[in-house]
């Protein structure tokens, strides 16, 4: 494993992409940055962080023959490490936000932000990006974010806890490289925010309905028994689940 820490950058994706470009990274190095100027989220939302109060940071993971049709159990992966690293710091009611912002006591304390490396249509690698709020403790305009320390009163080492989370990393990617995909399926959707609860969603053209969250696809897709009874399938731009 090899770190590399810096204290400002306009975001740590950003950084591992252009390393990548020109030469692949060794497997799991990791990028922690102090301050991001221009950390970004899921299509395209800005992550905001307050300067030396959280963890933003980038993994790139070799994954030389992967297929792209199973790129989703990366995001699978990489929600379950965090989650369990958490859980070893006693951080309360952990669960995944399809389809991986990171919930405990149904605030978001995690954003992912995965990047796929492909070369002449082959898979060569993910650059893991992550913004963990850790010892925040205000977020103007962000009804529903919270931050480890918030929700538990302890101020934590950023060191500790991104080695907790580097550590499961390792433990997932074992699992996904010896193609345990139902055990990674199963753990997953016995996480998954709101599944089997009645939920409200709205659709990119702002139409609201009603439904259940029965689970995914392997391709990610979120299934959602619907108030006409039956199982539909909806993409991330498609539908966001409403709070």
């Amino acid at each position: 494993m090899y770190i590399i820490k810096l204290n400002a950058i306009d975001s740590t994706n950003t950084y591992l992409k252009a390393l990548a470009s020109a030469k692949l990274p060794k497997d799991f190095t990791v990028v922690v940055a102090e301050q991001q100027t221009e950390g970004r989220g899921q299509m395209g939302t800005l992550w905001q962080t307050e300067i030396g109060k959280n963890l933003t940071v980038s993994v790139f993971k070799k994954l030389s023959g992967f297929k792209v049709a199973n790129q989703f159990y990366i995001s699978m992966v990489v929600s379950l490490a965090i989650i369990n690293a958490l859980k070893t710091l006693q951080i309360p009611q952990l669960r995944i936000k399809w389809p991986n912002d990171i919930l405990s006591a149904d605030k978001k304390i995690c954003g992912i932000l995965i990047e796929n490396v492909i070369k002449n249509n082959e898979f060569q690698g993910s650059i893991i990006g992550f913004g963990l709020n850790v010892n925040q403790k205000y977020f103007d305009d962000l009804p529903q974010a919270s931050s480890m320390s918030t929700l538990t009163g302890v101020l934590y080492n950023k060191d500790e806890v991104l080695s907790k989370i580097l550590k499961q990393l390792q433990f997932y990617f074992k699992l996904l490289e010896s193609k345990k995909y139902e055990v990674l399926k199963t753990e997953y959707e016995s996480l998954l925010f709101r599944k089997d609860k009645p939920s409200t969603f709205r659709t990119s053209d702002n139409a609201v309905f009603s439904g259940i969250i029965q689970g995914v696809h392997k391709n990610g897709k979120l299934k959602v028994w619907t108030e006409d009874e039956i199982i539909k399938s909806f993409d991330l731009k498609e539908i966001t689940l409403l709070y």
